[in-house]
């Protein structure tokens, strides 16, 4: 019985290594805006606890400590939001690489069943070739016997 062949499986192979760049690429996305996201959480606590801890001091030390946090509050908050333009950034390239990862895996999957499908025709198409050289074997076979 020959084997089965199927003109489609390099670009089954390609676009199964095209999957697996893009499902790469999106860990590594995700990866990068877990840490932005811990760096961001890690930034506001840092600011939370200096405001707690300026409320606990007493207030006569209090009011020195204050203008030199309120001096650099401002860098701190436009570190923030360049935090948060960067979280929401890598946030829309992530959905974007999400949609490209689902779109090949879609082709691929459509291809899958289309090999699927192809097998299943070859091997119907080589059990009736089989068949067929059976039975004329059998006839064969039938005449001979018929003649001796």
């Amino acid at each position: 019985m020959k084997r089965f062949a199927w003109r489609l499986q390099r670009v089954l192979e390609i676009k199964t290594k095209q999957e697996q760049k893009e499902r790469a690429e999106l860990l590594k996305l995700t990866e990068t805006l877990a840490e932005r996201r811990g760096e961001l959480l890690m930034r506001k606590k840092m600011l939370k606890d200096v405001i707690d801890g300026l409320a606990a001091v007493d207030p006569k030390k209090r009011l020195g400590e204050q203008e030199f946090f309120l001096r650099h509050a401002g860098t701190s908050d436009e570190q923030i939001r360049k935090l948060k333009d960067r979280i929401s950034g890598l946030e829309s390239q992530q959905k974007e690489k999400i949609a490209e990862v689902l779109k090949i895996r879609r082709f691929k999957k459509g291809l899958e069943k289309l090999r699927v499908e192809a097998k299943r025709q070859f091997i119907a198409e080589q059990e009736k070739l089989e068949q067929n050289e059976l039975d004329e074997a059998a006839v064969v076979s039938f005449v001979r016997k018929s003649l001796s």
